[in-house]
């Protein structure tokens, strides 16, 4: 490249340089920048830097120059703090639905986003702990696909898998393909799901986004527009146990009070709590029966109780009876 187009890369990669090397404890002196520059063919004089870092922070940048040692020019405010760098590093890897692959990638491009000192400090998070990961690659590409049905006003199709006691993927309904409406997704449990109207059945239906397989949007219109334009997604992922799927019914329980923290995180602050007595309290919700609600609330013990309706009571001794059968 020709001295003088050097020279007028000058002032990029001195933005460069400031955002890559530069931090409060690691200034670079207006000699340091011109040593920099050389490196890349690029002379300069100790006016023309002064006058280039002027330049930029005109442009935004937010350059200070430190006089305590170490002294020098930094960059000092920049679009993420140094701590939200690393609640989003943890975020990503502490996320089932991201595999250990991509939160790799993730977190070298949330690493560029600081300084190559600071970004050391994230990348030792990386090692915090052991995580269960996801093995499909492909639900990246999944959810923009589902973006783009979902802004389209299309349907999608795709294959749905399962695991096999061998640890084998295992293809439902021998390979045939899902065809869905679809109309939000629910990140939850630390996973992606589809909501959507299942097409053949004409039944609310959620599926894992990990578990899709072959996904693509189809010319057809979406149905159920009517069924999703009150749609709570935040109810429906509340009364869903375990995203497990079951017929929905309001149901009334009793819980001794020092339980009152738990409901309120289960079913949210808009809960109807009324007081029992001195030591108990009822809610009324809408959940989906299934056994993962009956899970839930056995892990409880005897301090939670469903009161009504009693046709889910006497599931719920029946499914009390059927685990107790293992044990005798």
């Amino acid at each position: 490249m020709a001295k003088s187009s050097q020279q007028k890369l000058k002032i990029l990669y001195l933005m460069r340089v400031f955002m890559e090397k530069t931090d409060e404890q690691h200034p670079m002196t207006v000699q340091e920048l011109i040593t920099y520059l050389g490196q890349y063919g690029i002379t300069a004089e100790r006016k023309t830097i002064y006058d280039d870092i002027e330049v930029l922070r005109l442009f935004g940048l937010d350059i200070v120059n430190r006089r305590m040692q170490p002294s020098g020019f930094y960059l000092g405010r920049r679009d993420f703090e140094l701590p939200e760098l690393k609640l989003l590093v943890d975020a990503v890897q502490s996320s089932r639905f991201i595999t250990g692959k991509k939160s790799h990638q993730l977190i070298r491009k949330l690493e560029g986003l600081t300084s190559v000192y600071e970004a050391k400090q994230l990348h030792r998070q990386v090692f915090v702990e052991k995580r269960v990961k996801t093995m499909n690659e492909s639900i990246y590409y999944n959810i923009d696909e589902i973006h783009k049905a979902i802004a389209s006003n299309r349907q999608i199709s795709f294959q749905y898998y399962e695991w096999t006691v061998s640890r084998q993927m295992r293809l439902r309904k021998d390979g045939e393909r899902y065809r869905i409406s679809p109309w939000g997704l629910i990140w939850k449990d630390e996973n992606y799901y589809l909501v959507g109207l299942d097409e053949k059945s004409g039944i609310v239906k959620h599926y894992r986004v990990d578990k899709m397989l072959q996904l693509r949007v189809e010319k057809t219109p979406r149905n159920g527009r009517e069924i999703f334009e009150d749609f709570d997604a935040a109810q429906f992922a509340t009364q869903t146990f375990g995203m497990f799927g079951g017929r929905e019914e309001t149901v009334r329980l009793l819980f001794q009070n020092h339980f009152v923290g738990v409901v309120i995180d289960r079913f949210g602050q808009d809960a109807a709590i009324r007081k029992q007595d001195d030591e108990h309290f009822t809610v009324s919700v809408k959940v989906n029966v299934s056994s993962q609600f009956f899970g839930w609330l056995t892990g409880l013990g005897a301090g939670a109780e469903i009161i009504a309706p009693e046709s889910v009571r006497t599931e719920y001794r029946d499914f009390l009876r059927k685990a107790l059968e293992n044990y005798l």
